[in-house]
């Protein structure tokens, strides 16, 4: 981020190729986190798995399950703010058109010497192609869904769903 803007209040968060997994990495986690199933259930337990990591790390984030288009889960973790429901919605909404995780649709962008803001032809008010949200893909369904956590750094976000999704896929 940059020095003195909060993370709601840029419209790119500072972005770090050094730091960005392989492409084939994250589309390889996108295959692997499938779910056999998605109950209201499961959206509630993995919600509360998502808002105890973030409690054990003191993160202040707001964390969103949706299925559907109906909201299953959210949660706003002290020191999250208005913003990080609007970067929920704008995230959330590359994965519904994407049916990809929003960091991988950015990443995919950039892998053309592009960006999501230049080229997608999508209203960056919007639509955001950071990290954060990843599908809910059911065997046999396809993408039903999305969970979302915002108020890191966009790869942090990312990294937090993912772990979340592995932990709580290791239980199914």
């Amino acid at each position: 981020m940059t020095p003195g803007k909060a993370h709601g209040s840029e419209i790119t968060p500072k972005f770090h190729p050094e730091l960005t997994p392989p492409l084939a990495e994250l589309e390889a986690q996108e295959r692997r986190l499938v779910f056999p199933r998605f109950t209201h259930d499961d959206a509630w337990a993995l919600g509360c798995l998502l808002v105890e990591m973030a409690r054990e790390r003191q993160a202040p984030v707001a964390i969103d399950i949706h299925r559907s288009g109906q909201q299953l889960f959210h949660a706003a973790l002290p020191g999250s703010t208005p913003d990080n429901d609007a970067w929920i919605a704008r995230k959330r909404r590359v994965v519904e058109r994407y049916g990809s995780a929003s960091y991988i649709v950015g990443a995919r962008f950039r892998a053309k010497g592009t960006t999501f803001e230049d080229s997608s032809r999508l209203d960056p008010d919007t639509y955001a192609a950071h990290g954060g949200s990843f599908p809910i893909n059911v065997e046999g369904a396809g993408v039903i869904g999305s969970v979302t956590v915002s108020g890191l750094p966009q790869l942090e976000d990312h990294r937090m769903v993912v772990e979340a999704l592995e932990r709580f896929l290791e239980k199914q």
